[in-house]
């Protein structure tokens, strides 16, 4: 018998996956020493959105927080028009680009690239690229094995990403099966979701944030009030002002929903999941307010998780900018003046600056994900 030493050994561990994306470039790179980046960018269907999600660059990376509409690339439409990865071996024959994601990665002076897109059950996702500094360096037989490593991200990927999305899957439906509605109309969701991957970029740098905390915030964000489906309808959706035993019913579905995620997470084998705690500190304090007046556990300042004041903020303004039975829709102004009024107080003052300094980007938000009055 003999012990054989497995060189992608480090994949087997509970790690992120940039530190996964690290041990494959590192086993790619002893063969080929000239390939000195992978990236992985993912896409979101309903924005049409490519967005940066992890690298092995280093902290010199030259793409991060960083998305563009698919729609408007032209060479990458055209990856997914013939279904075969791109290698282009010397990107200066194309002289200087007006696309920011070329600029940046020519100034850092990668010059070969090779492109695959990412399919899960047919259905495009994402993109894997290599980069070299060194011109005409993807031959034949390096374009052999990119083909293996390609896939290889690509399964690491699905493997920590697609678990993900079903579960979520399987949340909205257990939603949609319920009767609760509670004014929580996709579109809602949807929304509030994007704020919060907008607040959570702005404070990328100040806090050290990088792209797969954010992308998981966008991910986890329409669970912040999955406790709710615990909660009665004669509740939920009473038309007068709770009564005190009633809101400490109400108050119930943040613990609730801690309990509902811990017992999903069990059953899909998720418990030890990298930024799995983020989901759960999600749903459980993000009606925890700076001021230690909030529920379920009275949390103070920065003793409440980041990602719950983010959507503490992304939730209160959307709520305040939706039109409800009960009310109208506030103008974006106003709602962002009562941010300012609640920050410090209620509210995260860091993140309701990010929100308000990006007013433009709010409003496309808002026109993408219109209400349907006939939903």
């Amino acid at each position: 018998m003999v012990f054989h030493q497995d060189v992608l050994k480090e994949l087997n561990k509970n790690i992120t996956l940039s530190e996964k994306l690290e041990s494959i470039h590192k086993v790619l790179k002893a063969r080929f020493p000239f390939i000195d980046r992978i990236a992985v960018a993912v896409y979101d269907t309903k924005t049409d959105l490519l967005k940066t999600f992890s690298h092995s660059s280093g902290p010199q990376a030259p793409l991060v927080r960083y998305e563009a509409k698919m729609s408007d690339s032209r060479s990458l439409m055209e990856i997914l028009e013939t279904g075969m990865p791109r290698v282009i071996n010397d990107l200066t024959v194309f002289g200087p680009s007006e696309r920011e994601h070329t600029r940046r990665i020519a100034s850092q002076g990668y010059v070969s690239s090779y492109t695959m897109p990412m399919y899960i059950n047919g259905t495009f996702f994402g993109f894997v690229f290599f980069n070299s500094r060194e011109k005409n360096s993807l031959e034949p037989e390096v374009l052999h094995y990119l083909d293996v490593f390609g896939h290889l991200v690509s399964l690491t990927i699905i493997n920590d990403l697609m678990t993900i999305r079903t579960m979520l899957a399987t949340v909205k439906a257990a939603r949609d099966i319920s009767a609760h509605r509670d004014m929580e109309t996709g579109a809602h969701l949807d929304r509030m979701s994007d704020y919060a991957r907008l607040i959570a970029k702005e404070l990328a740098e100040p806090y050290h944030l990088d792209d797969e905390y954010i992308e998981h915030i966008f991910l986890f964000a329409p669970l912040h009030d999955i406790g709710k489906i615990g909660v009665p309808d004669t509740i939920l959706r009473k038309p007068a002002r709770l009564t005190e035993e009633e809101f400490e019913l109400m108050k119930s579905h943040t613990q609730k929903g801690r309990q509902m995620i811990d017992a999903m997470l069990k059953d899909f084998g998720l418990d030890s999941f990298q930024h799995i705690d983020v989901m759960r500190n999600i749903a459980e304090y993000h009606h925890e307010t700076i001021d230690g007046r909030g529920y379920p556990h009275g949390m103070k300042g920065d003793k409440i998780p980041l990602e719950s004041r983010i959507i503490a903020v992304a939730d209160i303004f959307d709520a305040l900018t939706s039109h409800r039975p009960y009310k109208t829709a506030w103008s974006n102004e106003e709602a962002f003046a009562m941010l300012r009024q609640l920050a410090g107080m209620q509210l995260d003052p860091d993140c309701v600056a990010a929100l308000v300094r990006n007013a433009g980007q709010v409003e496309e938000i808002q026109k993408r994900f219109r209400e349907n009055p006939f939903a």
